[in-house]
């Protein structure tokens, strides 16, 4: 019997990381999730991860502290082995406005997390799946990369566009190492999300513009993070699929 695969999940306790979580575990995963201050939506999560037969860790961490990270991924090891995989989640927007109404503080936050905090932990499992002999990378990026979210958060999207270009050349990089490593693209997504960021019915609004004429399900996001790091995706890296609703 082959060893399950163990996957590192950031952001695991809402929205597309907890769906994703979810169905990595009826996909065969065993499962460590990070959540950044929400326990009781961990736990739960992680209840349900544990119900659908895989195991699963929980451990509180800010992916933007070096410590913490390394914190994650060393737990991860002890309590489950060789980490396989890495789903690079955890994100934040920051509240909704034109970037010269901005505060620095908040803009700092969005490159602290967004982007240090994948660097970060592409920097640990890096590291970790090239000793032991190669694993898979999938970072959450998303649509606004490219569409850049003119008067909504211009600074989130310059994060995610870095997701990509990090995305790109980390997997020719890693690539004769045996890493693979992708990016998901969603567009707008029903999630907790937009209510956070103070405009809780953009995903209605949003998504009637797309050809599809809704917003995404986190469901949706979770299928596609599964793919890539299946042995179905074994030849695809470098990738950033978009899962957008045709935006």
């Amino acid at each position: 019997m082959s060893r399950r695969p163990v996957t590192v999940v950031t952001g695991g306790s809402r929205g597309i990381g907890a769906a994703t979580c979810l169905r990595l575990a009826a996909d065969g995963h065993d499962l460590v999730l990070g959540y950044v201050r929400d326990e009781a939506s961990a736990e739960a999560v992680a209840g349900r991860v544990r119900a659908a037969g895989a195991r699963c860790v929980t451990v509180q961490v800010d992916t933007s502290e070096e410590c913490g990270v390394e914190r994650l991924f060393d737990i991860a090891g002890a309590e489950l082995g060789t980490v396989t995989g890495l789903v690079n989640n955890a994100g934040v927007t920051g509240p909704l406005g034109r970037l010269a109404d901005a505060r620095t503080e908040d803009l700092r936050r969005v490159v602290e997390v967004n982007l240090l905090g994948y660097l970060l932990c592409c920097r640990r499992a890096a590291r970790d799946m090239a000793e032991s002999g190669g694993g898979a990378i999938v970072n959450v990026s998303s649509a606004a990369a490219t569409l850049g979210s003119p008067g909504e958060y211009v600074h989130y999207a310059a994060t995610k566009a870095a997701t990509d270009a990090l995305t790109v050349g980390l997997a020719k990089e890693l690539g004769p190492d045996g890493i693979r490593v992708n990016a998901v693209a969603p567009g707008t997504i029903e999630t907790d999300m937009h209510a956070a960021m103070g405009d809780p019915d953009r995903p209605a609004r949003i998504g009637a513009e797309t050809p599809l004429r809704r917003p995404g399900r986190p469901e949706e996001i979770a299928g596609a993070v599964s793919w890539l790091l299946s042995p179905d995706a074994s030849y695809t890296t470098g990738t950033v699929l978009r899962v957008a609703g045709g935006r």
